[in-house]
């Protein structure tokens, strides 16, 4: 079997993968001309020596749309396949590459070491996947937490209580949670977090790794405080290929191998926001210390018990309290109809750990807003719910 195929006439490149896969990388380069797609994929079938390759490269020399023809087959017929395409990528050619199940798409000019990182890095993927096919599923297997942080207004510091309570997540089960920006046209996570994420929540919901959690985790960016996330989409464009349906298959995904999934969603109840709600155990919902911000969330409360979808864990923060503004935090609590769970000043050291991309928790430091967070925190820690303080809801005291 050769565990590379490419299809190219451009014997340049052919040279390149050679000497990428040379001395690095175990196994043969079988090449075929672009001629062979013209008989379609049964003849590109015949042509392959043995087993289907663990890597299939498109390109260069092969037409972009003969090529996503055939990475949609592949894609059915050998999921486990890691598809790349050689192209002048464009944003509306790479969504249509995402959606035929190619993995990465590249230029004729990669040189010999990134080529070389790529075609690992697939090789991996392609083991990844042939593992959860052959596995069997686990009965019984724990559902991780999903925890969608909403507010019904913008600017109420949604996304610093999201990245912030991530991070102090991080600090209960490292490695074991993940943070996903389902804010498609504008998230700030990436930011929030100082991370230049690779690939985005568009990657993570075609192709792939839509089919194997596995591979969903190539997808994620690791970031140093030991949590994972999965960032919004470069361009706001992209957020129209996505559904509400891949939204609630990507939760699912995610639930099963983390055991905090945050869910930093977008302001109102659009429907990729109801559908994490369908899978949320837990919401966090945050208010500011305003009258548009207090009437919002009633208002947001009354809308989703209607429909049913309030999830069972319900923790209320109340963002920016200040006793100067001419509202208590029982004034809050009357309006809303239900008690603040956590209460965080209004700080100057908060916008400017977020402008830094550097969240308060992870610093450790002891002002008051950090205090706030940390409560917020406690409230899904295990031990702290296993000591009964879940049961109760002190009256907070704004200073």
């Amino acid at each position: 079997m050769s565990r590379f195929v490419a299809i190219t006439a451009v014997r340049d490149f052919e040279g390149r993968v050679r000497q990428a896969i040379s001395g690095a990388l175990h196994g043969e380069l079988q090449t075929l001309s672009p001629d062979v797609l013209k008989g379609g994929p049964d003849d590109v079938f015949k042509q392959l020596n043995g087993a289907p390759p663990e890597v299939l490269i498109l390109g260069p020399g092969v037409a972009p749309d003969d090529a996503l023809k055939l990475a949609t087959v592949f894609d059915l017929q050998f999921p486990e396949v890691s598809l790349l395409l050689v192209a002048e990528p464009s944003p509306e050619l790479v969504l249509r590459a995402m959606h035929s199940g190619i993995r990465d798409v590249v230029t004729s000019e990669i040189g010999v070491n990134d080529l070389r990182v790529l075609l690992e890095r697939s090789c991996l993927a392609s083991a990844s996947r042939r593992r959860g096919m052959s596995a069997a599923p686990e009965s019984g297997q724990e559902r991780g937490r999903v925890i969608a942080v909403m507010s019904p207004k913008g600017g109420v510091g949604k996304t610093t209580v999201a990245t912030n309570l991530a991070i102090g997540l991080g600090k209960v089960a490292p490695m074991s949670v993940v943070i996903v920006d389902l804010d498609l046209q504008f998230g700030d996570v990436a930011s929030g977090l100082l991370l230049e994420p690779e690939h985005s929540i568009s990657d993570a919901v075609h192709g792939a790794a839509a089919q194997d959690s596995m591979v969903l985790k190539a997808y994620l960016t690791v970031h140093p405080a030991g949590i994972y996330a999965l960032c919004a989409p470069r361009t706001p464009a992209e957020s129209d290929y996505i559904t509400a349906a891949h939204v609630g298959r990507l939760i699912n995904q995610l639930a099963s191998e983390f055991k905090y999934v945050v869910v930093d969603t977008a302001p109102g109840l659009g429907e990729h926001v109801l559908a994490t709600l369908e899978q949320a155990t837990d919401g966090v919902w945050v208010c500011g210390m305003d009258v548009p911000s207090i009437r919002g969330l009633h208002k947001c409360f009354a809308v989703l018990r209607e429909l049913q979808l309030l999830p069972q864990g319900r923790h209320t923060v109340l963002n920016f309290a200040d006793r100067k503004s001419g509202i208590s935090v029982q004034d809050v609590e009357a309006t809303i109809g239900v008690p603040i769970d956590a209460v965080i000043p209004r700080s100057r050291t908060l916008p400017f750990s977020t402008n830094r991309g550097v969240p308060v928790l992870q610093n450790n430091s002891r002002e008051p807003a950090s205090k706030g967070l940390k409560k917020l925190v406690e409230r899904f820690d295990p031990q702290w719910v296993a000591a009964g303080h879940h049961k109760l809801h002190r009256r907070v005291v704004v200073s």
